[in-house]
């Protein structure tokens, strides 16, 4: 029976049973690909959809994990960087203590220093004021005269200590000063000072030994990086060489002084 809903060449007629079996057999043949196509289709599309949700957890998963790592990384770090900022704060404490400390040292060392000199400036004076007061009287100053000469020769050889003494310190402080001299040398030149201090008769009198031990501990002065003049480095070594000088020349008048009061009493 044919379905007169169903628009012309869709029904199937009995005398196109025989003669159109070629149609038929091309429509079916058409719509099994286009279902098997469509399928799929759909069966390609859930798969992509499941493989994109996996994936998409898997990335989650792993921006989560690589969050949470360098989270802790960074905690970690800041911690660090905590923990060594207290210990730089601490050590740079200790340091501003100490060069606190050798400051406050030099200074009273300073000062005690300029008091002595002071005081043997007075002395030089009142020896020289005395000198020419017996040089001007007659026979005691003829003789007054000839002990100073004879004690010019020991003032000269311990001028030549000090010149030697002095040049030494120069170089002993410019090794200091230089970031580019050992220490182990620089130590072995203040041994050789100490040494030498020790040995040579007017070691003992100007007491060069405790004085050197004390420009090796505390002279820590030096010019700037650019500085080409050896002379500008040093602090303490030159006031204990101003020192030590006037020392050598009050004990020049000294001994000249205790020459002249020896023949004077052999004489009367």
């Amino acid at each position: 029976m044919n379905n007169l809903n169903d628009p012309p060449h869709w029904n199937i007629r009995p005398e196109a049973a025989g003669e159109g079996d070629d149609a038929g057999r091309w429509n079916y043949a058409l719509l099994v690909p286009m279902i098997g196509l469509a399928a799929f289709r759909w069966i390609w599309s859930r798969e992509s959809q499941n493989q994109i949700q996996d994936m998409k957890k898997k990335y989650e998963s792993n921006v989560e994990a690589i969050s949470k790592d360098l989270e802790m990384k960074h905690s970690e770090t800041l911690r660090e960087n905590q923990r060594t900022a207290a210990h730089l704060a601490l050590e740079l404490e200790k340091e501003r203590q100490r060069v606190q400390g050798y400051r406050s040292s030099l200074i009273s060392q300073s000062q005690q220093l300029l008091e002595e000199r002071k005081q043997l400036q007075q002395e030089r004076q009142h020896l020289e004021e005395e000198k020419k007061r017996l040089l001007e009287s007659g026979e005691p100053g003829v003789a007054l005269r000839e002990a100073l000469r004879r004690e010019e020769a020991w003032h000269n050889h311990a001028q030549l200590l000090l010149q030697e003494l002095e040049e030494k310190l120069i170089e002993r402080q410019e090794a200091f000063c230089s970031i580019l001299f050992p220490r182990q040398r620089r130590v072995e030149m203040e041994e050789k000072l100490l040494v030498k201090a020790t040995q040579h008769p007017l070691g003992a009198q100007l007491k060069l030994e405790g004085d050197l031990r004390d420009i090796f501990k505390n002279d820590r002065h030096c010019a700037d990086l650019l500085n080409m003049e050896r002379r500008r480095n040093g602090s303490l070594m030159w006031l204990y060489l101003r020192f030590w000088q006037l020392q050598i020349t009050l004990s020049k008048h000294q001994r000249a002084e205790d020459r002249f009061r020896e023949t004077s009493s052999k004489t009367h």
